[in-house]
């Protein structure tokens, strides 16, 4: 009889370098491979036109196009999995390490249902968990010695590729359970959202490396210009795993002038890590406990202006509607946003964190929790307090010509590249110029970050 594996295909949507395949196509004979839609996760997402499923689903048509063999089912992956294996007679289901807290508890919970084998292996980081710790065994709680650790810690063998044999993922005959190819978005109750701003799929995937690669001795000074191509377009492909987080690091080590782009992936690693070690931060705690019963006191119609993009602060809302119409976010803006929400409208970075996990087509919750706290001087390694981004010097210095501006709030397109960074009076009233369709600044800048200094000053 030939021995069997059944992979489990999560957050690693792609076909080469894959640990989960190298594994169960090294030691079984047969091969298959599966993915669950899975209703616990899709219930909950009220935008039926969400981003993020439609990549997931396109990413999967190229890997079943691909094997012809893929198996998709819609469902509670607790039930439909355990019952997927029996009806393949696998001897072990593979899948990759995921550090949220529903998805531990998830395969706990998969685990306990099956009366075979199930194993988990390494697949979206290089070091995780506790692999990288300090000296008295207790997880680093600032970035640059977490990272000056991590690169020492590592060898060659952690970047080197997985190479599974694809000639053993078998086609299932007869399947009662789920259905052999892809669902529609239709048909576990979404719809098409049209063409993404980035292309889903792992040979999406690997034509963004190949147009980023030139531009990489670049990156440590463009990657801040949300009007440059700048930055590698990775993220998304990272968090669905349409590319192997490995050969970004192989690309990154293989080249002297990619330090910086490196520090950014080990940045990710960090924040996976304190999720792991502390999964109360993906329940809304702050890092820093001293600020997690913080009142804030801003108002809640500001939050609503500045999810629509219409603060008055034109950078600010340049980023939240390019945000809205896209699902993307430039990490420099990312950063502004964030911090003019927490302290210049003095705004519970929790909702702006829930905002972008509905919303962030690249939504990971270690990162993205990682990135509100140290935004907003709650998390680790945070942005002191009292060090806070001016909105309209972020402007002028990372976007001097308004081209980002222009693109995404037209009502200020005709401006000149001075005035279209403050269309207003030094107070915020307006000039003959400012125009009549664009809001005036909700908040003062000077007085709110005055009004953030004491609120979270011990």
């Amino acid at each position: 009889m030939p021995t069997k594996a059944l992979v489990w295909l999560r957050r690693d949507l792609r076909l080469s370098d894959h640990t989960a395949l190298e594994v169960a196509t090294r030691k079984y004979d047969e091969v298959f491979i599966a993915f669950v839609y899975d209703t616990n996760i899709l219930n909950d997402l009220s935008n039926k036109k969400d981003r993020r499923i439609q990549f997931i689903q396109e990413s999967l048509s190229e890997i079943h196009k691909t094997t012809k063999s893929l198996i998709t089912l819609h469902g509670n992956p607790i039930q439909l999995i355990p019952e997927l294996a029996n009806e393949l007679e696998v001897d072990t289901v593979i899948t990759a390490h995921d550090d949220d807290p529903y998805a531990i508890k998830r395969d706990q919970e998969v685990k306990s249902q099956l009366n075979r084998e199930f194993q988990t292996v390494l697949d979206h980081l290089i070091k995780e968990k506790q692999e990288v710790m300090k000296d008295d065994g207790t997880p680093y709680r600032v970035f640059t010695p977490y990272s000056r650790a991590w690169r020492n810690i590592v060898n060659p063998s952690d970047f080197a590729a997985r190479k599974p044999d694809l000639t053993k993922i078998v086609t299932p005959k007869n399947l009662r359970i789920g259905k052999l190819g892809n669902h529609t978005l239709n048909e576990i109750g979404f719809e098409d959202c049209g063409p993404l701003i980035y292309t889903p799929g792992e040979s999406a995937a690997q034509v963004q490396l190949k147009e980023f690669l030139p531009k990489i001795s670049h990156y440590r000074e463009d990657r801040n210009f949300p009007a440059k191509s700048g930055t590698s377009g990775l993220s998304v492909h990272l968090r669905f795993g349409t590319i192997s987080i490995r050969e970004c690091f192989r690309q990154a080590r293989s080249r002297t002038s990619a330090t910086k782009w490196e520090t950014e992936l080990i940045w990710r690693e960090f924040y996976h890590m304190l999720l792991a070690n502390f999964p109360e931060l993906g329940q809304g705690r702050t890092f820093q406990p001293q600020y997690n019963d913080i009142k804030w006191p801003g108002n809640i119609d500001h939050l609503e202006a500045w999810k629509a993009g219409q603060t008055g602060y034109p950078l600010v809302d340049a980023a939240m509607r390019c945000f809205n119409n896209t699902g993307a976010m430039h990490n420099r803006l990312r950063m502004v946003v964030a911090m003019f929400l927490t302290k210049d409208l003095l705004i519970d970075w929790r909702l702006g964190e829930q905002y972008f996990a509905e919303n962030l087509l690249d939504f990971e919750l270690a990162s993205n929790n990682g990135g509100w706290q140290w935004s907003a001087s709650t998390g680790a390694d945070a942005q002191p307090y009292f060090r806070i981004f001016n909105p309209y010097l972020q402007s002028v210095k990372f976007d001097p010509e308004g081209t980002f501006i222009r693109e995404w709030v037209p009502e200020l397109a005709h401006l000149d590249n001075k005035s279209i960074h403050w269309p207003f009076n030094p107070d915020g009233t307006p000039t003959l110029e400012t125009p009549s369709d664009y809001p005036l600044p909700i908040v003062s800048h000077p007085l709110q970050k005055q009004a953030a200094i004491k609120l979270f000053k011990p």
